[in-house]
């Protein structure tokens, strides 16, 4: 019965399209503009999806992409599965890419944010003004081959780099970075590769075959990599390969 009077009081308030208060809250139900309150409901929406989204989006227009690849190639030619953890993989790359892409991040706050804080850019300006320096950043490091690909499925003509859409840039510099990622990822596997067949031969023509390669081959590959300081190694190419 409570809960008959409750919801017949609050269809009554609807027809009469009152507010209902509760302390400091107040609800209102019904109104005549309901198309623009759904309308305003899509916008919200779609603005939380586009934040939900916005740490990926960012992500791949940065260096973070090869960064990781590469942090994670190693992990796997050491054969290591889970040392170092995940976690520790994602921050270091994390790190490394706010490294590589600080110049860009400091072109971006004095030629686009400090203006436009000062009221000197529109909004429309101060957008285009930081998709400039972003895409300048990503063709730097995209090879034309992937640029040209997907212009021509865009079926666009030919035009300056600087005058590309970002929805071309992009793809083409995520296919980019993957394949600079998997060379460097092949390069880092050789050695490590050198050292398991030279163990299976040693084991073999010991006759000791039912003693597994990785026995032997891990223990050296830990050595090798801590010999030559293979994480300083890595680092090093990893941010010289983007030119700084």
């Amino acid at each position: 019965m409570a809960l008959m009077l409750v919801f017949g009081s609050l269809a009554a308030s609807a027809q009469t399209n009152s507010v209902q208060a509760f302390g400091p809250i107040s609800i209102t139900l019904g109104g005549n503009n309901g198309t623009q309150n759904v309308d305003m409901g899509i916008k919200i929406l779609f603005s939380l999806t586009l934040l939900s989204l916005a740490p990926s989006i960012l992500l791949l227009m940065t260096c973070f992409t090869r960064v990781v690849i590469v942090l994670s190639f190693v992990r796997s030619a050491l054969q290591l599965q889970g040392s170092p953890a995940s976690q520790i993989i994602i921050g270091l790359s994390l790190f490394i890419t706010y490294f590589v892409m600080a110049p860009t991040w400091e072109n971006i706050n004095r030629e686009v944010i400090v203006p436009y804080e000062a009221g000197k850019l529109t909004d429309q300006q101060a957008l285009d003004g930081a998709s400039a320096q972003i895409r300048t950043f990503m063709l730097k490091q995209t090879r034309p081959k992937d640029v040209e690909l997907f212009v021509a499925m865009a079926k666009m003509p030919a035009m300056a780099p600087d005058q590309l859409p970002l929805r071309v840039v992009i793809p083409s510099f995520i296919i980019s970075e993957l394949r600079t990622a998997f060379q460097m990822g092949f390069l880092i596997y050789v050695p490590f590769i050198l050292i398991d067949i030279v163990v299976a031969t040693v084991l073999m023509s010991m006759g000791m075959m039912m003693m597994p390669p990785t026995t032997i081959s891990l223990p050296l590959k830990l050595l090798l990599f801590v010999l030559v300081d293979g994480w300083s190694l890595v680092v090093q190419s990893l941010v010289r390969s983007f030119g700084t």
